[in-house]
């Protein structure tokens, strides 16, 4: 039975066998038996990183060890709410942190913390907050949104089209539709992906890029 460490675009951590091409950390979740015990913890550095990085090696969900967590896709961990590692991802943080600095009117030199804080304002709004309602013109490549008429369903938007989610990839691209749509990607990291970051994602996806 796989465990439960693969994570949706909103941020939700669920059980699913798919394999996912990064791996994240937001802190120890798990309990000594391997089960996810919360969501989040008080670690407001949610981080995503390599599979592998100096030949390193873990044993998943070690007791008293952070919690591995896995993603689709970097659009997909962008969405939740992490942002690229400084150790293992040093060049993509730079990038990042070059463009988030700004976007949000910091110091181009802006300490990690200090974009911690505001994705994590950010992550704890509600999705109906007003500053993530978006018409699809304003939502770049590699963000990903919700549909009022789809609950629950993410979609990837590239290529002014809208690509389905899933824990396997991307389905085939279709109209935003009319009106509104909910920006599901926080949107400081939205804001970095209009500015020129480019994120990794899923292969399934290339035939619109």
């Amino acid at each position: 039975m796989p465990l439960q460490n693969r994570v949706t675009p909103f941020g939700a951590i669920v059980a699913d066998p798919a394999r996912g091409a990064w791996m994240g950390n937001r802190g120890c979740l798990h309990d000594d038996r391997k089960r996810l015990v919360r969501q989040s913890c008080a670690e407001k550095r949610w981080i995503v990183c390599q599979l592998s990085f100096k030949g390193r090696r873990r044993a998943l969900m070690t007791p008293n060890h952070y919690t591995e967590l896995f993603f689709l896709d970097e659009a997909t961990a962008l969405a939740a709410g992490h942002r690229p590692c400084a150790e293992c991802r040093r060049a993509d943080y730079r990038c990042y942190r070059t463009r988030f600095a700004e976007a949000t009117g910091h110091p181009e030199r802006l300490k990690a913390e200090e974009m911690d804080a505001v994705l994590h304002e950010e992550r704890l709004r509600p999705l109906g907050d007003a500053s993530r309602l978006v018409t699809l013109d304003r939502v770049p490549d590699g963000a990903l949104v919700a549909r009022p008429d789809s609950p629950g369903k993410a979609f990837l938007v590239l290529g002014r089209a809208l690509r389905p989610w899933s824990f396997e990839g991307y389905g085939a691209p279709g109209d935003a539709g009319p009106g509104e749509l909910v920006l599901i990607t926080p949107p400081a990291s939205a804001a970095v992906l209009a500015l020129g970051y480019k994120p990794q994602i899923h292969e399934s996806a290339s035939d619109v890029r």
